[in-house]
């Protein structure tokens, strides 16, 4: 067996000096992070029974496609009751608009004729007794009634011609305001109950992965309750942090470099996010000595395009590729 012998031994203060040396080339060079992901919970403002369920974890779904139902069949009972309220509330409307009937206009015009017909006599007859007074073959007494006939006729025939006006015309102007009061309650009504409805069905609101799934169908969902996880591309990112010291050179919109285990090439990303405090602090007052213990969380998000590559919760490697845009907060 053969024997190593030790070299020259080095000064623990030359041990402890190399050893911070090293330990901040390899500080300066990277910071420690993960991917973390800012998931999209989906489900419906309204409870029901799950009926059909499009969706399975893992799929890639693009946007707009269907992604769950719930039953409907309250829900479409409730906007067929709006309809007919809305079609009710039309007829009224229009009915007070029209007017009377033509049958029942007829039978007003026809007394107005009969009226007019009258006073045409009776003023005919007034001309006649008017020359009969003239040549004295009658007395003045009976010239006062025939005039009192025709002013009683003129009166009448005065009155239907307004009754022929008021049936021309709808209703007054408040009792048709009114209604048309009732026929916006009954179509804001409808768009409650079509809107209702239409949350019944769901669909996917960007392209994304389905992560996992909280109902199956024949279940009940409660209102409000996620059917189906998303995770977009762009909600993907990248959590690090860096020590205090570090922090006043670092800007949003600085561009870093991304590495993982079997990531292969790195995978490029901007800075979007700066904590304003410190993620772990002494529990005592600061001084030199401690406040190099501060680390700061930074957020980074890489393109959508390499945002699948990454998996949230690994541990990733952030290296500084330069600065660039806005300064923190």
């Amino acid at each position: 067996m053969k024997t190593v012998h030790p070299g020259p031994r080095l000064p623990l203060c030359l041990i402890v000096a190399l050893s911070v040396a090293g330990c901040a080339k390899s500080e300066a060079d990277y910071f420690p992070g993960y991917a973390e992901a800012e998931y999209v919970r989906l489900g419906a403002p309204i409870a029901g029974t799950l009926t059909k369920l499009h969706l399975k974890t893992g799929d890639q779904v693009k946007s707009n496609a269907p992604a769950f139902v719930l039953e409907q069949e309250n829900e479409k009972a409730e906007r067929a009751e709006a309809e007919f309220r809305v079609q009710r509330a039309q007829s009224q409307l229009s009915n007070l608009k029209k007017g009377k009937r033509p049958d029942e206009l007829a039978a007003v015009e026809a007394q107005l004729a009969q009226a007019e017909a009258a006073l045409r006599l009776s003023q005919a007859d007034l001309a006649r007794q008017n020359k009969l007074v003239s040549d004295q073959f009658i007395s003045p007494a009976r010239l006062d009634e025939v005039r009192a006939t025709v002013a009683g006729n003129q009166a009448r025939v005065n009155e239907l011609r307004a009754d022929v006006r008021v049936a021309r015309l709808g209703a007054r102007g408040d009792e048709i305001a009114s209604a048309e009061k009732d026929n916006r309650i009954a179509e804001a009504q409808l768009a409650q109950s079509e809107w209702k409805l239409s949350q019944k069905i769901q669909r996917v609101p960007t392209d994304a992965s389905v992560v996992d799934i909280y109902y199956r169908e024949g279940e009940q969902v409660p209102a409000g309750s996620a059917v189906v996880s998303l995770l977009p591309p762009e909600n993907i990112k990248v959590r690090f942090f860096v020590p205090e010291k570090l922090l006043g050179s670092l800007r949003l919109g600085q561009d870093v470099s991304l590495s993982c285990d079997a990531c292969g090439k790195a995978i490029p990303a901007k800075v979007s996010y700066v904590s304003p405090a410190a993620q772990y602090t002494a529990p005592i007052i600061y001084s030199k000595e401690n406040r190099a213990n501060l680390v700061f969380m930074l957020e980074a998000r890489p393109s959508r395009q390499d945002a699948p590559r990454l998996h949230p919760g690994q541990p990733l490697e952030v290296r500084l590729a330069g600065a660039a845009g806005q300064t923190a907060p």
